[in-house]
């Protein structure tokens, strides 16, 4: 038998065999019952048998037919597993896969990357962490990890975490200066300010006395950064009060190496987002990684 015609009429063979009639087999293969029946017949000349006995009322398997079609059924069952795990494959991530995400977010996130390549080892990761506006199509990155909503309405966002803004300092600093008891006392306080993208250095926000309302209280001190992991690292060693992201002080705060300031006037601030091209958001790639950094966050917020 040629190799082309292997299969040829199998799939009319069995569903005439399941249905028991070529005009219900005819149905459910869209074709007409001429085409299966023809089909039928084209396979039993070459096999060289007779497949079904036909009467009047009934079409049935002859005892060949029978076995035939259990085999038939057995290959049909294979080629259809076998597609299914080459669907599977191309659903897989794999390949390389760029990130850019903003620089306090890389003590979140970049440890627990090494999850996804463990789960898929055909992936591979390049990530970049900046706090610079990133141009996701020109920089060919497939996901941006941002602080702050997005900005270009053509790109799709998902919101991962929704934060406070906390303030705090060392114990030993507050133990030298005081605590502060309301918003409007830390102009006597040395505050350590984050320096922003654009330039400017950030002031510290707080809640306001309606509901929603947002006070933004400006402060002053010695030292401005644009690195809030370091800032940080310099409200530890006691030298002035900071306003950070709650998940960036919360291991300080639980070690007792931070104390926070102003608790009752804790206001939200901006949220986390997952940010990427519309096209590229149903690559298995991107799919993943957005799977992990919701459980990562979601630990993140339950902590």
């Amino acid at each position: 038998m040629p190799r082309e015609e292997l299969f040829a009429g199998v799939e009319a063979f069995t569903q005439v065999a399941r249905a028991a009639s070529f005009r219900a087999a005819a149905a459910e293969l869209g074709v007409s019952t001429a085409a299966v029946s023809q089909a039928v017949k084209r396979l039993e000349e070459r096999v060289g048998l007779k497949l079904f006995a036909r009467t009047s009322r009934r079409v049935v398997l002859t005892p060949e037919g029978v076995r035939y079609e259990e085999r038939c059924r057995e290959a049909i069952r294979l080629m259809q597993s076998a597609r299914a795990e080459l669907a599977q494959a191309r659903r897989q991530p794999s390949g390389e896969l760029r990130v850019s995400a903003s620089l306090i977010l890389g003590p979140v996130i970049v440890p627990e990357l090494a999850m996804l390549v463990a789960q898929y080892p055909k992936l591979s990761l390049r990530v970049t962490l900046n706090d610079r506006v990133t141009r996701l199509l020109e920089e060919n990155i497939d996901l941006a990890v941002r602080v702050g909503a997005r900005t270009d309405s053509t790109l799709v966002s998902r919101r991962l975490l929704a934060p406070r803004w906390v303030t705090v300092a060392a114990p030993s600093f507050l133990a030298r200066h005081g605590m502060p008891s309301a918003p409007g006392d830390l102009e006597r306080y040395n505050c350590l300010r984050f320096v922003a993208p654009n330039g400017k250095p950030r002031n510290f926000s707080f809640r306001g006395l309606r509901p929603g309302q947002v006070q933004v209280v400006p402060v002053s001190g010695n030292l401005e950064l644009d690195h809030g992991g370091h800032l940080l690292d310099a409200a530890r060693a006691g030298q002035g009060i900071v306003q950070v992201l709650d998940f960036m002080a919360r291991r300080p705060l639980a070690l007792g190496e931070l104390s926070e300031v102003l608790p009752a006037y804790a206001t939200d601030g901006p949220g986390v987002f997952a940010v990427m091209a519309p096209e590229r958001q149903r690559s298995p790639n991107v799919r993943a990684l957005v799977d992990l950094l919701r459980d990562v966050f979601e630990r993140v917020r339950r902590e």
